[in-house]
This record gives C-alpha cells, sequence and structure tokens, in this order.
C-alpha cells in the first residue's frame, strides 16, 4: 500500500504502544507524510468519566488529526494520525496529567480486556473488572517491550454469554460459569408459557413472532438436551448441561444463573 507500517517509531522506554505509519508520496501528500497511531490503554470495562473523554479528544485535536476509534479490536482507544515530534508530548500528556497508559502493539502481550461484570450485570460469575486489571499490572514489562514471536491476547468474559468474544477474539481465555442448579422459578416459568412475560426480554418484540413455544424455543434446542417441560413443571439435570446461557437469556425472569 502506500503506508509504511512497522514499528519505525515509538516513545521512550517503550517499544509498543505506537504504530509507526509513513506515507510513500510525502511530497504530493505532505499533510499525512506521518499518520503515526497511538493506542491507550482502556480501563477495565471500559468505564470513563465524561471530563476523561473530553481532555482526551483535546490532546488528539492539539496534537494528533482528531481522528479516533472507541475501540479498537484489541480493546484500546485508539488514535490516529499523528507527527513524530508529536509523540513524546502526547505520551507525557496521558501519564503524568491524566494517568492513563498507552496499550499494546507488535509482538507482545496486547492490553488486557473485560466485560462489564459484577459492576453492571447479574450473569457475571466472577470479578472480571478484577481480573483484568491485576493481569494488567503482573504484566506490563510484557506489554510495554514487545519480546513475543507474535501478539498475545488475554480477554476475561463473565458468563458464556462472551460480550467480549473471550473465545474468539483472545489467546488466554477467561469464561466465567457456575457449579451448582441453574435457578428455576416455576410460576415465572408458566408466566412465560401464558404470554405475561415477553420472551427474550422484549428483544424480539419488532415483529409477531407468534404463541411462545416453551418447548420449541428453549426445550428443543438445548444443546444437550437436558430440559424437560411436562405442561406444568420445568426441570434441567445440571450434570448435562454445558452453559449455553440460550434457556436464560429466552426466559430471563424465569431462569437464573447457579
Amino acid at each position: 500500500t502506500h503506508w509504511k507500517h512497522g514499528g519505525i517509531v515509538g516513545v521512550f522506554g517503550y517499544g509498543g504502544g505506537v504504530i509507526g505509519r509513513y506515507c510513500d508520496q510525502p511530497e504530493m501528500f505532505p499533510g499525512v507524510a506521518h499518520f503515526h497511531t497511538m493506542r491507550v490503554a482502556q480501563p477495565a470495562a471500559k468505564y470513563y468519566h465524561s471530563k476523561f473523554l473530553r481532555d482526551l479528544c483535546d490532546i488528539w485535536d492539539l496534537r494528533g488529526s482528531g481522528l479516533t476509534n472507541m475501540h479498537g479490536s484489541t480493546g484500546d482507544i485508539v488514535l490516529l494520525g499523528t507527527q513524530t515530534a508529536q509523540l513524546e508530548e502526547i505520551f507525557h500528556e496521558l501519564t503524568h496529567k491524566m494517568n492513563v497508559d498507552l496499550g499494546g502493539s507488535g509482538s507482545n502481550l496486547r492490553t488486557p480486556e473485560a466485560c462489564l461484570g459484577q459492576s453492571r450485570c447479574e450473569y457475571a460469575c466472577y470479578n472480571t473488572q478484577d481480573m483484568c486489571y491485576q493481569l494488567t499490572m503482573d504484566y506490563q514489562d510484557e506489554l510495554h517491550r514487545p519480546a513475543f514471536p507474535y501478539k498475545f491476547k488475554f480477554k476475561f468474559d463473565g458468563c458464556p454469554n462472551g460480550c467480549v468474544c473471550a473465545m474468539a477474539r483472545s489467546d488466554f481465555a477467561v469464561v466465567g460459569t457456575w457449579k451448582d442448579d441453574i435457578k428455576i422459578d416455576q410460576e415465572a416459568v408458566k408466566a412465560y408459557v401464558a404470554g405475561e412475560f415477553a420472551p427474550n426480554a422484549g428483544a424480539h418484540s419488532g415483529r409477531d413472532w407468534g404463541k411462545f413455544d416453551l418447548q420449541k424455543e428453549v426445550v428443543d434446542r438445548c444443546p444437550s438436551q437436558c430440559m424437560k417441560w411436562d405442561g406444568s413443571k420445568l426441570s434441567i439435570k445440571t450434570a448435562d448441561c454445558v452453559r449455553c446461557m440460550h434457556c436464560i437469556n429466552t426466559m430471563p425472569r424465569a431462569l437464573h444463573i447457579g
């Protein structure tokens, strides 16, 4: 392509966090002769104060192109397009004034990423934010000073719904699950069957799908066939359950993680 991509530039002491990009026709396009990308480490579960976002945009408007990506595939905030002379200035602003670090890039550990976990989600089976934070702290050297033959990613899902797609998008995936029985509210199950509650928490209410059929839409779709509905009682054989979350997602008022 017209862009050179590689670890040509960076900030002092770090080998990652900056993706160097140079145009091969700087005379024709002097405004983008340099168009380096900087990755900024996101907090666990991506919680931000509005002042942080405003300050970040102010830095990039002043010292970069103003283009951002919230967020990249790894999870980082991606600041797109700046010049070599601005890199140390931006790094100083981020680390000394905003108390935020660069993320990972290159053949190193990429910035670990976690779902909202127990801070917001009733399905989280462990504290994803805490685990993400601890491993980020433990592996700072591997994150900022590339020493691997290829990139390596940690991702943390609180439950099998996989809101950060840990299994598909990381090398070290942690997915929370439960050990005991799925909790069943039999009265709520009957309410779903009677049409009193909308299945999938109303997410599929944009059109008429017909009457909710518990046998067809939940029991028959169980991948391990561990569920049974006799017309008045729903039962689950926990030993065969593979924790796919389908039944819980379909009837969240009636079923809950163990």
